[in-house]
């Protein structure tokens, strides 16, 4: 995380109880690592430093928000690991947790969830919706986790002329670029573009025809996941005939859940490719 990857508009908040903010030319009994920095939301607590950081243009994290519960977010991820300093006492994580709560409730934030480990905050400031997960075991320091939430911006665009190598070569093919909302059946905007090339590619070969096959990961159930499933294709299937004027008769739609991964749903990185739409030859 370099110091121009954490340009903000978001303002400092500091953090209370008890525990006195870290004047600005006040150094850490131990140096932070080499460009790290705090996130432009947080001061640290009293007699921390930096040990790791991390920043990611665009990301998804699962943030929790209740017992067993989780609501992914998306958009720019930082990372910011802080440990105690040599010689001085942690302040408990109850400490660590309460001082990011009542700090983000002076500028109108909220806590969305809070256990024994872990709190999640949410604040929308200057415009821009904020999460955080504050993670305190760490051995006497804690772990900020925060996505400023934002859409992607689109840069692998979808390609007519790679669907149709695609089906020659394999019979199926994956549509990169087309968007659902977390649990929903509804093509996001960002999805224009991948299926304006998908009817591309049908209107340059009138006697194709295609399933529409589409995709999940594992988490929720299996009959859940595979009406999800069915439910995007469908949309897909509507979008190409109502906007693009391609014949029903040539699309079949059809959902097969988390059936076919092409990774593992162990972690989050598997489970994003696992949720996709495909185009198979009929």
């Amino acid at each position: 995380m370099t110091s121009s990857s954490l340009r903000s508009p978001l303002l400092a908040i500091g953090l209370l109880c008890g525990l006195p903010v870290l004047a600005a030319a006040q150094a850490p009994p131990d140096a932070d690592v080499k460009d790290c920095k705090d996130h432009p939301l947080f001061t640290r607590m009293a007699d921390t430093h930096i040990v790791s950081c991390r920043a990611v243009e665009f990301d998804r994290f699962a943030f929790r928000t209740g017992k067993g519960v989780e609501t992914p977010v998306e958009g720019r991820k930082f990372e910011v690991r802080y440990k105690i300093a040599t010689g001085k006492a942690s302040p408990g994580p109850l400490a660590i947790i309460r001082n990011h709560q009542q700090a983000i409730a002076r500028i109108g934030g909220t806590t969305k969830y809070e256990d024994a480990r872990y709190t999640t905050l949410q604040v929308t400031a200057q415009g821009q919706e904020v999460w955080t997960q504050v993670d305190t075991a760490w051995g006497g320091g804690y772990m900020l986790t925060i996505i400023e939430k934002q859409a992607m911006t689109q840069q692998v665009v979808a390609s007519a002329e790679a669907f149709k190598a695609g089906l020659a070569t394999s019979g199926h093919v994956e549509v990169p670029g087309i968007f659902f909302d977390t649990g929903q059946a509804v093509l996001k905007p960002e999805s224009t573009a991948a299926v304006a090339e998908v009817a591309s590619l049908l209107k340059a070969s009138p006697a194709l025809k295609v399933f529409v096959v589409g995709h999940t990961d594992n988490v929720a159930s299996l009959d859940l996941n595979t009406k999800l499933s069915q439910a995007r294709a469908d949309a897909v299937v509507q979008a190409l005939v109502s906007t693009h004027g391609i014949a029903a008769s040539r699309l079949v739609a059809r959902g097969v859940g988390p059936l076919a991964p092409v990774a593992s749903n162990d972690a989050e990185d598997g489970r994003a490719k696992n949720r996709r739409v495909e185009l198979v030859k009929q």
